[in-house]
């Protein structure tokens, strides 16, 4: 498969696994959570998705040690109706980011859970895919770059100031996407 992941950075998932992974996708997933949250909050129905979610992610930052109950996570996340099949591609601006962010939680349990980098590949995939089509959608943005910035920064073996830089990208992230809503649109309503 081809992959947007930085040779680097797929290379140092290989080489150090188990928590170098943990802590990768733990910081992916942190950029994306407001995605998911903030565009599903207010959805009729999604409460039990969002608690799942928001849950998951706080998990997936204990990067000493496997997550527990990872398999359970991902069957009930690929209840999702962002994982459903459905008769149209997904055109609408907040399903887009809302999907590409369970797509990142959905790579991230098993990576979290085994330490296996294929998977973790998979998560870093989703996040930069869905950087590259906000960057394309948003007149002078970089969310790519940082977004690879990030990426490197997480298997650098220095974790420090990660989950900060990971919350604040997260919010940039979600700025832009509601940005990019149409007009009148609310939050949390399709």
């Amino acid at each position: 498969m081809k992959t947007l992941v930085d040779q680097a950075v797929r290379e140092a998932l290989r080489d150090r696994g188990g928590e170098a992974v943990r802590l990768y996708v733990a910081a992916c997933t942190e950029r994306m959570a407001p995605l998911f949250i903030g565009l599903r909050a207010g959805v009729p129905r999604r409460e039990a998705d969002l608690d799942l979610y928001a849950e998951s992610v706080r998990d997936l930052w204990f990067a000493d040690r496997p997550l527990a109950g990872a398999a359970e996570r991902v069957r009930l996340l690929e209840r999702f109706p962002e994982f459903q099949p459905q008769e149209e591609a997904i055109s609408d601006v907040a399903d887009t980011y809302a999907f590409f962010a369970a797509l990142c939680l959905r790579y991230a349990l098993p990576a979290h859970g085994s330490g296996w980098a294929d998977d973790a590949v998979s998560c870093g995939h989703a996040a930069l895919t869905a950087m590259g089509m906000l960057d394309r959608n948003t007149a002078g943005a970089g969310f790519l770059a940082e977004e690879r910035r990030l990426q490197s920064l997480s298997v650098s073996g220095d974790a420090s100031g990660l989950w900060e830089a990971s919350v604040s990208a997260g919010r940039e992230r979600f700025r832009a996407v509601v940005g990019r809503l149409p007009a009148g649109r609310a939050l949390g309503r399709p």
